[in-house]
């Protein structure tokens, strides 16, 4: 039974409200996606994970080998490698090779979208549409990602293998609450200042891999613009991070005070290597919609957030502090660090990613504080635009 309620706000929207009291650290809810899918480019730097649920498939040494770009480094500890109790059970698709984690994901996935989305032999087929159509989207959107073009052509696959394809339109329907009038805005931020002429191309790449008849309904202008406008406002970045999962496994570790120094200097070392060449995306492996977790709005003071604690697309919402019957469940679509700068600041990076102005508490308690700090400009008249969509958050 959930312990909270879907209400509209007022002037503010669709909003997660918590029937019961809950302590911090509780569990809120756990779901599993709609629809989740590995970033294409991921993909093509060879991050191996499950193609449905996306566990990783590497152990925690060629995880941080291929993330560190070093065949040297050397990591401790390996009998508490995370993945060490999978690797006998991952398999694949027997037609086109993609790997899965195990017999029940293989099986889920072919259940649910695979049987239509299986590209057999064409899937190293440069010229077959659905790899023209991801082509032509990482072309545009290079690294770090926020979304793939491919969470569509999944969409696609589960519309057409869906046994009841009215409850999967009123789904996907309810993630459209954020785009209203906002689609230049959304599609600005996922494509760039070429947003026009680049849809375009995506669009007609779209109709050419999916012209039949059964997807009409997605393949006019406004309907692809819908859809890009769901994965541009819904998607969650799901973390499957291996080195993490290790990291949590070993720092549980009851070890001397000496032995868990040391453990921490290697640790260190290790996300230090890393970060220099995979950056600060290291733990974001895909994104997907989610139909509870795309109803809970942001808040610069959280009081909850989102974990990916079992390494796999299930996401898990936990409480940071006690939540009061009837109190608002919020999280941060913002890092820590970020969390912690300027109002200003936070905004701006709300405004080009998320596509509104903050009224949190912390926001409106700011409100009289500079728009312009020591290390940052603003564009006022941009400012004025998204002052217009204060309500969504």
């Amino acid at each position: 039974m959930n312990h909270f309620e879907i209400r509209e706000i007022p002037g503010k929207g669709r909003a997660m409200i918590a029937t019961k009291n809950f302590a911090s650290d509780e569990v809120i809810f756990e779901e599993e996606p709609f629809v989740s899918k590995q970033f294409s480019w991921n993909v093509a730097y060879g991050y191996a994970a499950c193609d449905h649920c996306m566990r990783p498939l590497e152990t925690v040494l060629e995880n941080v080998r291929r993330l560190a770009s070093d065949p040297k480094v050397e990591v401790p500890l390996l009998e508490h490698d995370p993945t060490a109790a999978w690797v006998g059970q991952f398999t694949q698709c027997p037609r086109c090779k993609v790997h899965y984690c195990s017999e029940d994901c293989r099986m889920e996935a072919y259940k649910r979208y695979h049987r239509e989305a299986c590209m057999g032999a064409f899937r190293s087929d440069d010229t077959h549409p659905i790899n023209v159509l991801n082509e032509t989207w990482k072309k545009m959107h290079y690294p770090p990602e926020t979304g793939s073009i491919m969470l569509i052509v999944r969409l696609m696959a589960l519309y057409k293998q869906s046994p009841k394809k009215e409850e999967f339109l009123e789904q996907l329907q309810s993630f459209q609450a954020l785009i209203v009038n906002r689609e230049q805005k959304i599609y600005h931020k996922m494509l760039g200042e070429n947003f026009e002429q680049q849809m375009e191309q995506l669009y007609r790449a779209f109709c050419n891999a999916f012209a039949g008849e059964e997807f009409s309904l997605f393949t006019t202008p406004d309907a692809f613009k819908t859809l890009m406008g769901i994965m541009g406002t819904n998607s969650q970045g799901i973390a499957t991070s291996v080195l993490s999962q290790w990291v949590t496994k070993v720092s549980e570790l009851p070890l001397p005070d000496a032995d868990k120094a040391q453990l921490d200097t290697v640790i260190d070392g290790l996300y230090a290597k890393v970060g220099e060449f995979a950056g600060e995306f290291l733990n974001n492996e895909g994104s997907g919609l989610y139909l509870l977790q795309s109803k809970i709005n942001h808040s610069c003071v959280p009081n909850a957030c989102s974990t990916f604690p079992y390494s796999n697309d299930i996401v898990v919402m936990k409480t940071l502090v006690p939540i009061q019957e009837g109190d608002e469940i919020c999280i941060s679509y913002l890092d820590e660090c970020m969390l912690e700068r300027s109002r200003h600041s936070r905004h701006k990076v709300l405004r080009e990613n998320y596509i509104f102005v903050c009224q949190c508490p912390k926001c409106r308690a700011q409100a009289s504080d500079p728009d312009v700090t020591s290390d940052e400009s603003e564009d006022d008249d941009e400012m004025d635009d998204y002052e217009e969509d204060d309500d969504m958050n």
